[in-house]
Parts: C-alpha cells; structure tokens; sequence
C-alpha cells in the first residue's frame, strides 16, 4: 500500500493545475480593460489622468472580479451544475463552501471600499455605477434570479463592462468635475464590451452537456453548438467595426486602429470553433483564445487613443 507522502506527491502536480485552472489570473484583463480604455482616452484628448485612481480603480475591480468569480462557484455549487464538469471549482478543491462564500464577500467588501476612496476623490457617481455593475453581476449568477441560466447572461455582461463600467472609470480618471458621460462611454466601451462578451460566450462551448443536464439555458444550448459556432466571426466582426466607426467619422485618430492588432487570435477563434464546435476536449480553451482577443484588442486600442495626443 502507498505511503500517504507518496500518493500526495503523485497528485500534487495535477491539484496545482486544478489551482491555476481556478485562479484563472487571464481572466481578470476583463475587469481592468474598462479603465485601461479609460486611461487611453483621457490621455488621447488631455495628455493627463489621474494615476492615483487608476491604480486603485485596477485594484478594486481585480477584487469585485474574484467576488464575482468566486461566488459563482459557489451558487454553481448549489445547482449541482460543478459537481462532474468543473474539477477546478474552489468549493470542490476546498470542501469548503461557507469558506469560499467568505472569501467572496471580503473580496466584495474590500473592493467596494477601494471604489468609494476612489469615488471620494472624484465623483459619487463612480461608486453608484460600480455598485451597478456588481446588481448585474449578481443577478447574472445568483439566487433567486440566476439570469445566466436563461441565456442572459450575454447582454448582462456587455452592459456591465461596457457602458455602465466605462462611464465609471471615464469619471474617476477625469482631470476635472463632470457629469456621467454616457455618450463617450457608449462610444467607447461597446466594441471592447463585446469582445468581453465574446469569452463569456465561447466559455459555455465544451460544457455545453452539463449545462443542458442542469437547466442552465446558455445561448449555446438553446442554439446548438453548429449555430452558436456561425456567430464568431459576427462577434469579431462587429467588435472591430465599432471600432473603426469612430476612426471613419473623425471623431478617434487612426492609431485607433491598433485595435485591429487582436484580429489573429479572432480569426484563430473563428477557425477552432467553425471546425471543432461538437469536440470539448479540443474547444475547452477556447474561451482563452477568445480573451486574447479580447485583450490585444483592448490595450491596442487604448494605446492608440493615447497616441493621438501627441499625433
């Protein structure tokens, strides 16, 4: 019979896996593009921003991120829906739900609390719309709504880090007092807002079996697997066009355009999924070619705003 030390050792390597599988630290560009983009912008049209805010705003939306991933795992814990698909799920790699669930809420708390120094410095209407953004987010995952389990989750999260996010990091970066800018921020946060979107979508592909199985009505489920497929490339096309739009109208310099700099992985994206859409095991990591997209295409764009400035 094994030594304990011995069967602990052999499983080590695959339970540091199932860690970073649960971490999953590239998922948080969606939480910190918002103010990226934010950044970009001020520095594209004023040469300033302020630094302070950003690096608080980044830490804060780091924190309200894991909140929301956090207590997902557990409400999906409640379901059943992790109990066969998601080894990696922190309650299943803890045991310990009532624990994950504190984690969560500290996350929650300590974030909140970063956004309201942030909002102190700059405008209360920051923290308004953070607080927002994190309704949307609990109504997308948590009890008794559970609005991603009948295919909402999509719009939910295109509002939230696209418009109502990107308005609140456009005040908390802006060198001066203004009214919530809902234009700039629609403006500026759908193309990016849409390519966020695009990782939640692709990430209900490879489960789309334990989804069915549990109620959970994703958009793949309700369109199957060959048509939810067909709607890559619009998801990649329509991100780069909201993009170029501005840049046509006068209204963003060309350098803009380094947004472009994520069609690759889109159109990698496009390919993996047209070919492979019915194979989990091959599309499993799909969602994290979708956030390379998601991410060079955001901090090209960001880059490109800021380059006007001085072009």
């Amino acid at each position: 019979m094994a030594e304990p030390e011995v069967v602990a050792s052999r499983y080590a390597p695959q339970r540091r896996q199932l860690w970073k599988a649960a971490i999953k630290w590239p998922m948080y560009s969606v939480a910190v593009m918002p103010v990226v983009l934010a950044a970009g912008w001020w520095l594209g049209r004023t040469g300033q921003v302020r630094w302070g805010s950003l690096l608080v705003f980044v830490l804060a939306a780091v924190l309200l991120l894991a909140w929301e991933n956090l207590s997902n795992d557990v409400f999906d814990h409640d379901t059943g829906i992790d109990a066969a698909g998601k080894p990696h799920s922190v309650v299943q790699l803890t045991g310990r739900r009532s624990r994950v669930a504190g984690w969560a809420n500290g996350a929650l708390v300590l974030g909140l609390a970063l956004m309201g120094a942030v909002a102190w410095l700059s405008s209360g209407d920051v923290l308004a719309l953070v607080l927002l953004c994190c309704g949307i987010g609990y109504v997308y995952q948590g009890p008794p709504f559970r609005l991603g389990y009948h295919g909402l989750g999509e719009p939910l999260c295109w509002l939230a880090f696209g418009p109502v996010a990107t308005a609140a990091a456009l005040l908390a970066l802006s060198p001066a007092p203004l009214a919530v800018p809902w234009s700039a921020a629609l403006q500026l946060g759908s193309g990016p807002a849409l390519a966020t979107t695009l990782v939640l979508f692709c990430s209900h592909f490879h489960q789309v079996a334990d989804d069915a199985a549990h109620g959970k009505r994703s958009p793949v489920v309700r369109l199957g697997t060959v048509a939810a497929a067909g709607l890559i490339p619009w998801f990649v096309a329509l991100t780069l066009a909201l993009e170029l739009l501005p840049v046509l109208q006068g209204q963003w310099p060309p350098t803009a355009l380094l947004a472009w700099l994520g069609l690759p992985p889109g159109l990698a994206l496009v390919r993996l999924l047209g070919r492979h859409h019915d194979e989990p095991s091959r599309i499993a990591g799909s969602k994290f070619l979708a956030l390379k997209f998601q991410a060079i295409n955001g901090l090209g764009l960001a880059a490109g705003l800021a380059l006007g400035h001085w072009l």
